[in-house]
């Protein structure tokens, strides 16, 4: 699978633990990542303190040049290695929307397409019937490409009048039950059908909720930006239990995805064709929501508001400064992604982002969709 991402990828990173440091492992990885002829920035994880990144400079052994010192933990030289990241990328023309990119907001022209929907999960939680019920809500099916049994399989249809591609795929599988060649496969496929989706459909089973497998697949539609709906299938099974049942279920998906605490989450009964026009309304509702546009003097009024109720945190680790925020907008779609303009990214606690998000959301109705904050230094 590590080499199917390295030939996928643009530009690699080289994650290296400066407590363990070089290890015969990050040779053996950097042995195979110079015959990729592909950029690979070198980064040394765990550096929480001087003494650490002191030694950083043991990693200069791999060959892969300058390494950059980071903690991924504490958000320490996340900017720095991000824009070395992006130094090697060029621009393409056929990039998605949700790419970060400057607009005029006079003129938008963000290319609306179809709603591309995958669904996936754990085997035997009802994905496949899930599937059919989505088909049978909607019969307006322009066409239909299989592939095999284990692969993705894309079917488009409309609903409400818009263009929806419905990405399908075999089960996800636990790490410890992937064998090799087609289930492997069929693995890389479901993560791949994430990629591909613009919001995923995360298929879980009644009777068994919120498995650590499920966090893992939130996690991975987490970490790429899509929107999520997390889908308690087999609900039939609880139907006599009432309301109460739904308060406890939905309580315990969030406390497993506390990470996503804006998720949404819908009760199904694939077989029973039960739940299935309130999940596709919500797939809608978030398509809709993960493509508004905030007019930049509406965020700026925001800020001045955020920024006199709570003023940023002095951040001793940088001789007690603050960050400055001089400007807020709009810069992408799908997901909504914000630039702010401050004097140094680094002085950005993390507390802070997260209370500037909540800004953002309660002010503007972003109730239910990942957001993309931005800091780049003016």
């Amino acid at each position: 699978q590590a080499e199917m991402a390295v030939a996928d990828a643009d530009v690699i990173i080289l994650m290296t633990d400066v407590v363990d440091g070089m290890t015969s492992s990050d040779i053996t990885a950097a042995e195979m990542l110079r015959s990729t002829k592909k950029p690979v920035v070198l980064a040394v994880n765990k550096v929480d303190n001087d003494t650490r990144e002191f030694d950083s400079p043991e990693f200069y052994g791999l060959g892969m040049g300058d390494p950059e010192p980071i903690s991924a933990f504490h958000n320490y030289g996340i900017q720095r290695l991000m824009e070395r990241v992006t130094a090697h990328m060029e621009p393409d023309p056929s990039r998605r929307d949700d790419d970060l990119e400057q607009l005029d907001e006079t003129a938008p022209t963000f290319q609306r397409g179809a709603l591309n929907l995958a669904i996936v999960g754990r085997t035997n939680v009802g994905k496949s019937s899930l599937l059919n019920a989505i088909l049978g809500q909607e019969r307006s099916i322009v066409s239909e490409v299989p592939g095999t049994t284990r692969d993705a399989l894309d079917t488009q249809l409309t609903y409400n009048g818009r263009d929806v591609v419905v990405i399908d795929t075999a089960g996800i599988r636990r790490p410890g039950q992937v064998s090799k060649g087609i289930e492997k496969y069929s693995v890389i496929r479901a993560v791949g059908a994430v990629n591909r989706s613009d919001i995923t459909l995360l298929v879980t089973d009644a009777t068994e909720l919120a498995t650590a497998q499920d966090s893992h697949i939130a996690g991975l539609a987490w970490e790429i930006c899509r929107g999520l709906i997390v889908v308690i299938n087999k609900w039939d099974l609880f139907a006599d239990e009432g309301v109460g049942a739904r308060y406890r279920a939905a309580a315990t998906i969030r406390d497993r995805l506390h990470f996503m605490p804006y998720v949404p989450i819908c009760f199904t009964s694939a077989l029973e064709g039960e739940g299935i026009k309130a999940l596709m309304d919500t797939a809608q509702d978030l398509w809709t929501e993960r493509m508004r546009l905030v007019r930049s003097r509406d965020l700026q009024f925001m800020l001045a508001d955020a920024l006199a109720d709570h003023q940023p945190p002095v951040v001793r680790k940088h001789r007690g400064q603050r960050v400055q925020i001089n400007r807020l907008q709009q810069v992408g779609i799908n997901p909504p992604t914000f630039l702010f303009t401050v004097n140094d990214p680094e002085l950005v606690h993390f507390t802070y982002q997260r209370y500037l998000e909540n800004k953002i959301r309660d002010t503007f109705g972003f109730d239910r969709t990942h957001l993309k904050l931005v800091f780049r230094k003016r």
